[in-house]
């Protein structure tokens, strides 16, 4: 009998059913609990991570630069502004391809490869969310242009940045400074932080040396964002800092009135109050429009001033070295009191010339014939050379250095000022140190009468000039009077030590008498007044060098190779009130640069209360004066020569061109020149 099987194993079935739904339960179970897990880990472990990440995707911390502080003279007369001007902006966050978005701006907003440079030296270490600037001050042009193909440029923008002026131009130059964009060497070396969102730095000047007080400190702005950068609200902001106002000790009229003796000419002029330090006026001449440098000069107008013969650029006042001539006089004559080797009454008879023993050489006097019977009074009158020279041999060049560096002549005045340059006073350390040779008796006798390798800058002669009108009290040059703002500063304004001096205290006096007679009978006559005494000294500084035996001869010069005129005095004598210093490169006698001193005198002592010089109303108006200004468009009177009038080829330059008379040049014989 056949045994039959079901068809249908029910069991079976069911056992198959469970273990597949059991199965099925426990995947989806694990995937669910996975997706849990995951939920979790994002939703709670990861919270703060990610909703930070959505955070800086949709809300954003914009840096607010500060404004940067204003600069006045002591009248509060405005000589660095502020303004706004339009700039060009991107950050890595809005803009992918950063490469071809320039290569597409290039043409529309006329960028040249400077502007391309610069951009990328500050994106690369920019944080990712910070604008920077692609080109500053543009102009109508320029954002017409872009308007048109603005749909094209997603994350690039046109914002306002405030942006430096000076409007009285080259008159301050100098001595202010200026700002410009900040390089890749200075990129390394400031905070990012605290220069987020500027693109400007000071370079020199004012501007540079309290660049931490006038720069200000940044805030910053928290806004929510698109996916194309558009603003959609304002969530929140910490205003920036603005920087300290600086109130400098500066005159605009007495500015103005130094600036206009040395126009058309080179040289420099210092004033100061002997009283205080209080720098009161400082030229250099040619000056140079300093606007030019904010928003980033060109390559080719930065040649023309760099390549100047005239050297615009070069801050004469507080960098040029020279050598001072007989200006140095009076400070040496009191080193002979003071050693005791020489008083009042110490005549010398000057036949025109000094021979050291032994030495046929003759060192002449600027009189080929002498002078006849010369004490210390008449030495500074009619500025005998001849009777320093033997000053010099008895006090020898130790002690002579000893003395002189006590009014600041071979040390840096301490100004506040970048790049000051120190002078020189040699010494026979000094000379095997730089030109590894013993130093000669001959070069004592040229450094007394301020020449061979001594060199000085017009504001060491100021200084010098001061710390003798105090009578030995010594005092520190410096430009700021005060500053008002975040930060708390006081300029230092008072006597700073005294002068050791072994002499008497009426010797003081009596070379203030002899300074007296040099103005009212002797080389400085031509500017005496019967308003009030001047105490002068002037000084001629050879240039070219003139052989043993030989003679001066003006006519056989070009006029780069005519001597330097220099002038230092104070007024009134009795109570003084302002000290002058003044090089005229070129000028041929100190009687000449002492010229340019009367008007500053009688600006500062009788005019400055009854007609004051102030900015007209254009010359005070704001505007955007940086854009396209070129060197050969510059207001007449500017002090800057045009491309067509600095035709002289760079290749006939001399180092006896600029007037700087560098220390490592060959040091001149101490045949002294006529006119002092």
């Amino acid at each position: 009998m056949k045994q039959h099987f079901p068809l249908k194993n029910v069991q079976q079935e069911k056992r198959i059913y469970r273990n597949r739904v059991f199965f099925s339960i426990g995947l989806v179970t694990i995937c669910m609990l996975l997706l849990v897990s995951r939920y979790a880990y994002l939703q709670i472990v990861s919270y703060d991570k990610f909703n930070t990440a959505s955070d800086q995707n949709r809300i954003r911390l914009q840096p607010l630069a500060p404004a940067r502080g204003y600069i006045y003279d002591r009248n509060g007369i405005l000589l660095a502004d502020n303004y706004p001007v339009f700039t060009a902006t991107m950050s890595r966050a809005d803009v992918k391809d950063i490469e071809g978005t320039i290569k597409r701006l290039t043409p529309i907003l006329e960028l040249t490869q400077e502007d391309i440079d610069r951009f990328h030296s500050r994106i690369q270490t920019a944080r990712k969310t910070e604008r920077v600037s692609i080109k500053l001050n543009l102009t109508e042009n320029d954002i017409a242009r872009f308007s048109e193909v603005k749909y094209q440029f997603s994350g690039v923008k046109i914002d306002t940045q405030m942006t430096r002026y000076y409007p009285h131009g080259e008159l301050f130059a100098h001595v202010i400074g200026y700002v410009g964009r900040i390089n890749d060497k200075e990129l390394k070396e400031i905070d990012k932080d605290l220069y987020a969102g500027t693109n400007l730095i000071g370079k020199i000047g004012v501007e540079k040396y309290y660049e931490d007080l006038l720069h200000g400190v940044p805030g910053n702005e928290s806004v929510e964002a698109d996916a194309h950068g558009n603003v959609l609200r304002h969530l929140g902001r910490k205003e920036p800092v603005r920087g300290n106002d600086m109130y400098l000790s500066l005159d605009y009229g007495l500015q103005m009135v130094a600036s206009e003796q040395l126009a058309g000419r080179r040289g420099a002029i210092i004033a100061m109050d002997p009283n205080t330090g209080e720098i009161l006026a400082l030229v250099s001449s040619p000056s140079f429009n300093p606007n030019l440098f904010v928003t980033g000069i060109s390559s080719k107008d930065y040649a023309f001033l760099r390549d100047n013969l005239d050297q615009p650029l070069y801050n004469r006042a507080v960098q040029g070295v020279y050598p001072p001539g007989s200006t140095i006089k009076p400070m040496f004559g009191l080193g002979g009191l003071h050693y005791d080797l020489i008083d009042w009454g110490t005549a010398i008879s000057d036949p025109g010339y000094f021979s050291l023993p032994g030495d046929s050489h003759k060192f002449r006097d600027w009189r080929k014939s002498g002078h006849g019977s010369v004490n210390l009074h008449k030495a500074q009158v009619i500025s005998c050379d001849t009777f320093y020279y033997i000053l010099a041999y008895r006090m020898g060049i130790e002690r002579m250095n000893e003395w002189m560096r006590q009014f600041g002549f071979g040390e840096k005045t301490g100004v506040d000022l970048p790049s000051e340059s120190s002078g020189l006073y040699p010494n026979p350390e000094w000379k095997m140190r730089t030109r590894k040779s013993k130093w000669l008796r001959g070069e004592t006798i040229s450094v007394s009468i301020g020449q061979g390798a001594f060199t000085a800058t017009p504001l060491q002669l100021a200084m010098a000039t001061a710390i003798t009108a105090n009578q030995g009290s010594h005092v520190t040059p410096h430009v700021l009077r005060d500053s008002k703002g975040a930060k708390a500063y006081k300029a230092h304004n008072a006597p700073d030590g005294k002068i050791q001096f072994n002499g008497k205290p009426e010797d003081w006096a009596k070379m203030r008498d002899a300074m007296v007679d040099v103005v009212e009978a002797g080389t400085g006559r031509g500017i005496r007044t019967p308003m009030y005494l001047i105490a002068g000294k002037t000084g001629t500084a050879q240039v070219k060098s003139i052989a043993q035996g030989k003679r001066y001869n003006e006519a056989l010069l070009t006029e780069r190779q005519l001597d330097h005129g220099l002038f230092v005095g104070f007024a009134p004598a009795d109570k003084p009130q302002i000290a002058v210093a003044i090089i005229w490169e070129n000028g041929k006698h100190g009687a000449s640069a002492a010229q340019l001193a009367r008007p500053i005198f009688d600006y500062w002592l009788l005019k400055r209360k009854k007609e004051p010089i102030v900015p007209s109303a254009h010359q005070i108006s704001g505007g955007l004066m940086t854009a396209g200004i070129k060197p050969g468009e510059l207001p007449s009177g500017s002090g800057i020569l045009s491309p067509d009038s600095a035709a002289t080829p760079a290749s006939q330059q001399q180092n006896h061109n600029t007037g700087a008379a560098h220390p490592a040049a060959p040091a001149r014989p101490a045949t002294a020149v006529e006119g002092d």
